[in-house]
């Protein structure tokens, strides 16, 4: 089995938010929770996956990063931040 890219997750204190999921979305979600405690011994609540993998993407997306860099640069030297 390949290694799955979501690992432990930590002990965080969580800020609730309420959201929709297409049914699809919610059956892999569900899917990859039971992937990960067969994996990791870890029995995990599927929607405690949702911030890692939100996190994770928005971590690996290029243009975000740019954009945030930029943001946060116009901030500075806007005097905003």
């Amino acid at each position: 089995m390949h290694k799955l890219r979501i690992g432990a997750l930590p002990d965080d204190k969580p800020v609730k938010v309420a959201t929709e999921l297409p049914a699809s979305v919610h059956r892999d979600l569900v899917a990859y929770a039971e992937a990960l405690a067969r994996e990791n011994g870890q029995r995990i609540d599927p929607l405690k996956l949702i911030a890692p993998m939100l996190a994770r993407f928005m971590a690996a997306d290029r243009g975000f990063a740019k954009a945030r860099r930029t943001n946060q640069s116009a901030r500075t030297e806007g005097g905003d931040g």
